[in-house]
């Protein structure tokens, strides 16, 4: 077996900080599967935690025009589908929209906020047409009001990612393919431009500290601060570490998921170019960034190349995260899940899967009152091509959960 595997990967396996520990087992792992939605494809970071209700709702989409909202039970261990977003939203046909591509976050009511996004090529090539792409929305789910349509955004924009600050409701979201900052707030129905923060490629992910201030990065990967007592923009001197050599068009994609560790101070970040960071957020300013290394060896492989769209920390305060998808695998058509300690640096491969069974996870710091992980994950039953299909993953590092 040792003959197949490539030359950085036998070096990535005789790592001692790589060393298979034992205890994980598949009874760690639950898979839930979605409910009535045959065509369904995918899920892209449409993943968030309620904590008032203690579930966990993911959006997903057949990745053309039909979205289905879904709550996840951990307790009934129960998954419902709360219907699909064109038909709650009363959608028209000329406003299809392609998924939810920002994560799902909870205001302290128990109500849910998330945005929706054009997700495929016909946004960029058919803009400002008559079968175009009319803008993306910022809405509204509550378990028992159902959906509230809050509105466009920007015309002809998606919105690819929101956040929320827990205290006053604020939603904050970045357009697509501007990356415009946007300022939302819902109970007054006010929307801001704050400008464009990027350009090319925009960055995916949004972020929030415990006070309510909301973070994005740049096209030099430097990290900007909407910094909401003084309503203004702070930007950080100096960019997120990455490794030499990292490529540009990885640079300006900037951060790929967040896990936060707030007993800690810390919210800890991964980049597209593959780096783990302990980024430590002040009330004022740019806080502390702390270079972590990489998400894994990859011996003579570039450090910067593997795909890392999910980040999960546990009650034992070490991070869970799956690496591989898009096509990118750190062992051949396998993804793998790692455990990283921050308090001793080391980093352990626990399982491999082949793409047959999980192709690519997405999400960021999904945690139930239980300590079980989540992650919207999808599997490719072929193994060819693009003809995948979604579900959740519950995993728990410290106990069994499945019999």
């Amino acid at each position: 077996m040792i003959r197949t595997l490539h030359l950085w990967l036998l070096c990535l396996c005789a790592a001692n900080a790589l060393a298979q520990p034992s205890g994980v087992t598949d009874k760690n792992i639950a898979i839930i599967e979605y409910p009535d939605f045959p065509e369904a494809h995918s899920t892209w970071g449409s993943i968030g935690y309620n904590a008032a209700s203690n579930t966990v709702h993911i959006g997903v989409t057949n990745h053309a025009n039909n979205i289905a909202l879904y709550s996840f039970d951990p307790a009934q261990h129960a998954t419902k589908l709360n219907g699909f977003i064109r038909d709650m939203a009363n959608l028209r046909p000329y406003q299809w929209q392609g998924k939810i591509h920002s994560k799902i976050v909870a205001a302290p009511d128990g109500s849910i906020f998330f945005s929706t996004d054009g997700g495929e090529s016909r946004e960029e090539y058919l803009m400002e047409h008559p079968q175009g792409y009319a803008g993306g929305f910022f809405m509204q789910w509550n378990a028992k009001t159902g959906l509230k349509n809050l509105g466009i955004g920007m015309q002809y924009e998606s919105i690819k990612d929101v956040d929320i600050d827990p205290k006053t409701g604020m939603l904050y979201g970045i357009t697509y393919p501007q990356a415009h900052f946007l300022v939302y707030d819902p109970a007054k129905n006010h929307l801001r431009d704050l400008g464009r923060l990027a350009s090319s490629h925009v960055p995916r992910v949004l972020f929030t500290d415990w006070w309510g201030n909301c973070y994005y990065v740049d096209w030099r990967q430097r990290l900007v601060k909407y910094e909401k007592d003084r309503d203004s923009l702070v930007f950080a001197l100096e960019a997120l570490p990455a490794f030499p050599g990292t490529p540009g068009s990885k640079i300006i994609t900037g951060v790929t998921a967040y896990a936060k560790d707030e007993a800690k101070g810390i919210i800890y970040l991964i980049t597209y170019g593959a780096k783990l960071i302990a980024f430590h957020p002040e009330k004022e300013g740019i806080g502390q960034v702390t270079d972590l290394g990489g998400v894994i060896d990859t011996g003579n492989a570039p450090a910067w190349g593997p795909y890392v769209p999910n980040l999960n920390v546990g009650r034992n305060g070490k991070l869970y995260y799956i690496i591989g998808g898009h096509g990118n695998y750190v062992m051949k058509d396998k993804t793998v899940l790692v455990e990283f300690d921050p308090a001793t640096g080391k980093k352990a491969i626990l399982k491999n899967f082949p793409i047959t069974a999980i192709t690519e996870a997405t999400g960021s710091d999904i945690r139930d009152k239980d300590g079980n992980l989540y992650f919207a994950a999808r599997r490719n039953p072929s193994g060819k091509g693009d003809d995948t299909r979604p579900y959740l993953i519950q995993f728990n590092p410290e106990k069994e959960i499945r019999k």
